[in-house]
Parts: C-alpha cells; structure tokens; sequence
C-alpha cells in the first residue's frame, strides 16, 4: 500500500493500524537523522517520538504537495534544528552573497574532495562546523537531496542553498587541512 493510500485510509478511520504502518515506515529513518544531528540516542528517541506526534497531529495538513518522506524528513530537519537552537542558543542562519551564488557552478570545490575525507575525520569536521553547515552538508551528501529540495526544506533559495553548500565545504576543508596539519 502507498503512504498516500495509507494516508487516506488513516483520515478516515483514524485506525491504529494505518498509523503503525506509516510509524513503522518511516521511524528508523527519522531516528536516525535524529542521531546523526543531535548525536545522543536519549535525545534523538525522544525526538523521533515528538517528531511523530507532530506528524500524526498534522496529517491533515498534509495534502500531498510533497513526497510524504519529504514531509516527515522536513519536520524532523525543522525539529532538531529548532531543539539545537534552543539549547545552544545558536543564532539564526547565515546570510549568503545570493548574487554571488547565482552566478557560480554549485562549488569551487570539488564534491569528489569532501568524499575522500576520511569518516573519523569527516566526524570530527561535521562536529565543528556550526549546526547549518553540518545540515547542509549531511541532505546534500548523506541525504543525496537535490538543491531545490534543500531549498524548499530550508525555505532558502536555490542560490542560497549553493553558497551555503560552497561556504560550507570551504569551512569543512579548513577544518580538515587544520586536524591534519596537528596529526602530522
């Protein structure tokens, strides 16, 4: 059965087992993007268990103008970010030279780089970086989302999703350069 039948079905009876086909479906997945920025298990559970309330809250709000994954995906993304900024007390997101951006291949550098970055190294970079880069960074490379829909996730141009996405790969290769000068 497709998310959408599954969707219908769940509007209209508000049956249980509609809702622990969807949950089943999709809880790994936003447990596990949930590790991956909040980087606890307690926290990410706890996440995935309100990310889910959200959504089940939502449904009918849903109306199908996306992937149902890119709806989930985009709650758990708002969610986490949301929690990080609470939390840290981050400040907002960057502002972008969107000209600049517009104007440019989508980097200078070349994504073979960024996947030749060793994963314990890679780790610590995403680490470092501030929680928008590392986002970023992980729907473009982990994710393999495509920059309009980073940009329609991130309510962000596509100009902008690329100059966050150059400057991003820019601070992660400093990082890099930088870890692996002190090893040496």
């Amino acid at each position: 059965m497709s998310d959408s039948e599954i969707i219908r079905i769940y509007l209209e009876t508000r049956e249980n087992p509609c809702f622990s086909l969807l949950y089943n479906r999709y809880a790994g997945k936003v447990f596990g993007k949930c590790l991956s920025i909040l980087h606890e298990e307690g926290l990410a559970q706890d996440a995935t268990q309100e990310i889910f309330t959200r959504v089940f809250a939502n449904l009918p709000s849903f109306g199908e103008k996306a992937q149902f994954s890119t709806w989930v995906y985009s709650i758990t993304y708002n969610y986490c970010i949301d929690f990080i900024r609470r939390q840290k007390k981050q400040g907002e997101w960057l502002d972008f030279d969107v000209e600049r951006a517009a104007e440019m291949p989508d980097s200078d550098i070349p994504d073979e780089d960024m996947l030749r970055i060793e994963v314990d190294t890679l780790r610590k970079v995403l680490e470092q970086l501030p929680i928008s880069d590392r986002m970023v960074l992980l729907m473009k490379y982990q994710d393999e989302m495509p920059i309009k829909e980073i940009a329609a996730l991130t309510e962000k141009s596509e100009s902008a999703v690329k100059m966050q996405l150059l400057r991003a790969k820019e601070r992660a290769q400093k990082l890099r350069a930088t870890m692996h000068t002190s090893n040496e």
